[in-house]
């Protein structure tokens, strides 16, 4: 098992080109739209560059990163509220619904977060997360154990959200299409030449937290089995699968 002190990305000297590669993805969007369609105010925590945001809605977003609330200007998003969501800013109940969108893992303490997001919400609260018991059920369990052991010491069990976000909760497994523009690692299930760009790597944080050499490692034997053909014997499928259903989970928590 590894041990991972600080689960956080280092977004100020790795995540300048971030949203380059990680953008809103339209049809993993109407998921997290639909449970958010009847709120009129909405807290956004690890906001980022400003992804999954609802353009016709009232938004607060909150995010530690200098790096990314100047993203979120460039982007044209609202500013952020520096602060962390361990400890928001805001009163009991302050907005009608909120969003955490692929940012639990970065949260030093996630069972405080998940807890302040429920106090300050009236309405729904939506997480979108991995399942780590599903972070393996395809090819990169073969090429990427290194990364998975990572990601699998960072990310929280679906019932630990569940049981830390209270109230009465639903679990979605979100479809991840072959053209996703998200680009976490599932994104590119059926494009593996995407994992030999150093850009879409960095946009990936799970990178940032094994070495080197490991990530070359890592590189060289996926490159070795794609240049040789070996990979396209075993799992070209992938390629033509429209949509994977891997660890990709949207939890709605409703007081």
């Amino acid at each position: 098992m590894i041990n991972i002190d600080n689960p956080a990305f280092d977004y100020e000297s790795s995540g300048q080109d971030y949203s380059t590669y990680r953008q809103t993805d339209e049809r993993i969007a109407k998921y997290v739209y639909e449970e958010l369609s009847e709120a009129k105010t909405i807290l956004n925590v690890g906001a980022g560059a400003g992804s999954y945001e609802l353009p016709d809605k009232y938004i607060v977003a909150v995010e530690p990163s200098n790096a990314m609330r100047n993203r979120r200007l460039k982007n044209e998003k609202v500013p952020a509220i520096n602060a962390k969501a361990e400890s928001l800013p805001f009163n009991d109940n302050s907005f009608d619904a909120s969003m955490a969108t692929i940012t639990i893992h970065h949260w030093s303490d996630i069972k405080k977060g998940l807890r302040e997001l429920r106090r300050v919400t009236k309405g729904p609260v939506v997480i979108l997360t991995f399942d780590p018991d599903d972070l393996d059920i395809y090819w990169t369990a073969e090429y990427f154990q290194e990364l998975i052991a990572v990601e699998k010491a960072r990310f929280p069990s679906i019932d630990f959200v569940i049981q830390n976000l209270g109230g009465r909760c639903r679990e979605i497994t979100v479809p991840v299409p072959l053209d996703c523009k998200d680009g976490f690692q599932e994104a590119f299930y059926g494009r593996p030449e995407a994992f030999l760009n150093e850009g879409i790597r960095q946009s990936q944080s799970a990178w940032g937290f094994i070495s080197e050499s490991t990530a070359e490692k890592i590189i060289q034997r996926l490159r070795k089995d794609l240049e040789s053909g070996a990979w396209d014997r075993k799992y070209g499928h992938y390629r033509k699968q429209k949509f994977l259903n891997c660890a990709l989970r949207l939890i709605i928590s409703t007081s």
